[in-house]
């Protein structure tokens, strides 16, 4: 059995009271892994999937040397990360989508990313921001722990072995899945889904499954991170009841469910008191996204853990899945101390509408035009003075400065939509007629699932801010504009963008890569 402490690498120290510049080094390579048995090829973070943990404190300054070692033709040879959740205010050029705040890192090129954490705590995750190379296995969790955290008297127990990834895993590698998407419609189905790294597929090993321990009697923060590429994971502990108490760092009032869905990309907390019988439970989190009629080797069944309280034999489960009440997103209000609806009840400054369409399948339009990544970045182009519509992309949206900023986006297709540099408030929840300026639910990544789900967020942190489906594969077709927030603060004033020379060196060297090295 697979143990989570030790199956999972950590970086960095423990949490600490004092924050500190914290150092990492990122090897990327390739190498071969095979979490559901399948041995394949794979982008990897120091050889491992998922990547090692990167763990900080409230207030670090964080910095991630990264080395492209990547030499497998077979795969994208560059590389970016993003480092998802982290507002980057003066670092947009660190928030890591190629071509949108950096161009992409060069084999055999070493690159700095460093930024202040600013206080954000909660969980977050980095992963390959370069067309679909993260499918391909560079992701991992990035925790930011609060000593003082408001709600830390809910729970005894928070640290590594309270970690838990989810994922989908594929056989085929992203640039042919991509292609095959392409040409046939077919958006790849994954062949299995991981928890903490490890799962099973139909005629697959019989894969040993993760182990989360547990004492009876103790309270568990178990900190939850979807690495998905497609799917979403609904997430039940048999037996167990559950509190909800962040979404996507950021705090909310514990709300008790029995199975949470979480959507690629999000990230929840939640409290679990280990009350039962001592015993092995079965954890749940099956993967809804794709059909298994389509892919043989796909079994969302298949997506299990095991909580082994102590004493327990050391056997599979036979508890059984008793479906309960599921969290409704609309009931999570953040804590008093991150200011809920703070951003009022009057009319936005600026409104948007985005309306998704598909007249050009397998692609996607958002008002009508499809994102294609420029050949220069957009805060590049920013820097160098583009600052009206005309001077980019149709794509790319100009924001004002400090402005309360209200984006719609009607219809359905359970599309989780990232904003980059920000978290909004949900103010109206997918298939809601009820609109909340008082409590919304605020988080960085909200699920498109029907109704007219409309969020807001304020302007008040100058850069280029992707927007986009955290489908990959959606995202590769498409499906995305960017913000270009206050263009004149990015070149000079307080919230001036800095910007290394290392950085100012990528796209030269990127640009003079043959293809078979981008």
């Amino acid at each position: 059995m697979v143990n989570i402490a030790t199956s999972l690498a950590v970086l960095g120290l423990l949490p600490s009271a004092l924050a500190a510049i914290r150092h990492f080094n990122f090897d990327i390579v390739n190498g071969k892994v095979a979490p559901d048995g399948f041995e394949r090829d794979a982008v990897l973070v120091n050889g491992k999937f998922p990547g090692p943990v990167v763990v900080a404190s409230k207030g670090d300054y964080v910095k991630i040397q990264t080395n492209n070692k990547l030499s497998n033709p077979d795969m994208r040879r560059s590389t970016s990360i993003h480092w998802h959740g982290f507002f980057q205010h003066r670092t947009s050029g660190m928030d890591g989508p190629s071509f949108v705040n950096q161009c992409p890192i060069p084999p055999n090129t070493t690159f700095l990313y460093e930024f202040d954490t600013a206080g954000q705590t909660g969980n977050f995750w980095y992963h390959s921001h370069l067309s679909t190379q993260y499918c391909d296995g560079l992701r991992g969790a990035f925790p930011v722990y609060d000593p003082h955290d408001p709600l830390g008297h809910l729970y005894d127990i928070d640290d590594a072995s309270t970690i838990i990834t989810l994922a989908d895993w594929y056989h085929d590698l992203a640039p042919h899945a991509q292609q095959v998407f392409f040409t046939s419609g077919t958006v790849p189905i994954p062949d299995s889904g991981l928890i903490n790294g490890v799962g099973r597929y139909n005629g697959g090993p019989t894969v040993p499954y993760a182990v989360i321990n547990v004492v009876q009697g103790k309270r568990y923060r178990f900190r939850v991170f979807s690495l998905s590429c497609r799917p979403f994971h609904t997430l039940s502990f048999d037996n167990h009841t559950f509190d909800v108490m962040e979404f996507d760092g950021i705090e909310h009032d514990p709300v008790p469910v029995q199975n949470v869905d979480i959507y690629a990309a999000q990230r929840v907390s939640i409290i679990l008191h280990a009350n039962q019988t001592v015993g092995n439970y079965w954890i749940r989190a099956p993967p809804t996204g794709g059909s298994p009629a389509a892919n043989p080797n796909f079994n969302p069944a298949l997506a299990l853990a095991i909580l082994r309280y102590k004493g327990a034999p050391i056997a599979e489960p036979t508890t059984t899945n008793v479906p309960g009440v599921k969290l409704n997103e609309a009931d999570m209000h953040p804590i008093k101390q991150v200011g809920p609806g703070s951003l009022g009840n009057g009319a936005a400054d600026v409104a948007i509408v985005l309306n998704i369409a598909q007249p050009n399948p397998p692609f996607f339009d958002i008002n009508g035009i499809s994102y294609i990544s420029p050949s220069v970045p957009v805060l590049l182009q920013l820097l160098s003075g583009a600052s009206k519509p005309q001077d980019l992309l149709p794509s790319v949206f100009i924001l004002p400065a400090n402005k309360i900023v209200e984006i719609s986006i009607p219809g359905t297709g359970a599309h989780p939509f990232h904003l980059h540099g920000h978290a909004f408030d949900i103010v109206r929840t997918s298939n809601s007629n009820v609109t909340n300026f008082v409590n919304p639910p605020r988080r960085d990544v909200v699920a498109i699932n029907g109704g007219n789900t409309t969020f807001r967020f304020f302007s008040g942190n100058a850069g280029a801010w992707f927007l986009h489906c955290h489908i990959d594969w959606h995202l590769e077709a498409g499906l995305a504009v960017v913000f270009a927030e206050a263009p004149q603060d990015n070149i000079s004033g307080p919230n001036s963008q800095i910007t290394p020379q290392d950085w100012k060196d990528l796209c030269p060297m990127y640009d003079a890569l043959s293809p078979e090295f981008q």
